[in-house]
């Protein structure tokens, strides 16, 4: 197929690239272009002066930082969609992050509109065997990022807050109720059934647990049902209905809240904590450690960083409170980054993923 000659304004743009140390073709623009990470080419330049505008050339920087044959740039997509926040990338959006979330049944061969409704013992036999399919194949994890990340300090002699939680999310008693959840929410699992999966993994203060099922009581006592308020009361089914009726300008809010803070953790984690411990036990004496780092804040490129993104856009929207710390959160992580190097000339439009800036900052 014949290909439009390169415009002038394509040219004009590769070149800019080029200058950054960057490759990029009309043909990846034309492709950028249709994903909606790039805008449309008669909205590169400013008007009053013809000349290329900053932001098309930083995000186009990016784009092209992160292009490799063959390869997604994954959730990075997301984080263009969630900043330009319209109506049609907002639509993308909602629909990433639902296949997303759907993918793990996708890969056992299962269906939502597969998963029998009621009360029944037949309903509730056929969600258990769902569940277990779920987790055919799946690799155990056997040892959490919090356990990993306190080795080198420790070894050096620095002191890190003590566990709050349990010492490893993924532990297979969890993983083998969260099957459950996702499955059939929480009507399938027992309150006995949470509390001894959490307690053969627990590593936090031993009455913390106790004050939970005391709290649970109490509930139950005045009339209320926590269960019922839980991200997972209705399963992956209201997880997806979160996402799908979530507001466009809200969708973008937490998807870029989510991007923004995985990005700077990564940063945090990978370039500055091993020089500068003190940084891992500021991250470590916060909530959000627990409820957020190490259950989804590590966000690595492919599927399994666009699951975390998924789960963390998903907290973002239905619990309450979750966003207003996640934001506090990365308002202290901003603290521990340090100082950027001073600019020189057009550094800042060229700067890609190296510079350690988001896409958006």
């Amino acid at each position: 197929m014949t290909r439009t000659p390169p415009s002038a304004v394509e040219m004009l743009l590769a070149a800019e690239l080029a200058r950054c140390g960057l490759t990029a073709t009309p043909h990846q623009f034309e492709r950028w272009r249709g994903q909606r990470w790039l805008a449309p080419a008669a909205q590169w330049t400013d008007p009053a002066t013809g000349s290329l505008r900053p932001e098309i050339v930083h995000r186009a920087s990016w784009l092209a930082a992160l292009s490799r044959a063959g390869r997604s740039i994954s959730w990075i997509g997301w984080t263009f969609w969630a900043i330009d926040d319209t109506p049609q990338t907002a639509q993308r959006l909602r629909q990433a992050v639902a296949e997303t979330l759907q993918l793990p049944l996708r890969r056992a061969g299962i269906t939502l509109d597969r998963i029998p409704h009621g009360d029944s013992d037949t309903a509730f036999a056929a969600r258990q065997e769902l569940a277990g399919r779920l987790l055919d194949g799946r690799r155990a994890i056997g040892r959490d990022l919090d356990g990993t990340l306190r080795a080198h300090p420790a070894a050096a002699g620095l002191a890190l807050p003590a566990p709050r939680s349990v010492s490893n999310p993924f532990d297979k008693a969890l993983v083998q109720v969260g099957a459950r959840l996702l499955i059939g929410g929480m009507d399938d699992v027992s309150p006995e059934e949470l509390t001894e999966a959490w307690k053969s993994v627990w590593s936090g203060p031993p009455d913390q647990l106790d004050r939970i099922g005391a709290a649970h009581i109490a509930a139950d006592t005045a009339g209320l049902d926590l269960r019922a308020h839980s991200p997972l009361a209705d399963g992956l089914r209201g997880l997806l209905r979160a996402v799908e009726t979530a507001e466009e300008r809200r969708l973008c809010a937490a998807v870029r809240a989510c991007t923004k803070a995985s990005g700077t953790l990564a940063e945090l984690l990978l370039k500055h904590a091993d020089s500068e411990p003190v940084i891992l036990a500021r991250l470590m004496d916060d909530v959000m450690w627990d409820q957020w780092v190490r259950v989804g804040g590590v966000a690595p490129a492919g599927r399994l960083g666009e699951a975390a993104i998924a789960l963390s856009t998903v907290q973002y929207l239905v619990v309450p409170g979750w966003a207003e710390d996640l934001h506090r959160y990365q308002a202290l992580m901003d603290t521990l980054r340090p100082a950027p190097e001073p600019e020189h000339g057009d550094a800042t439009v060229c700067d890609g993923p190296a510079s350690g800036a988001g896409p958006g900052e």
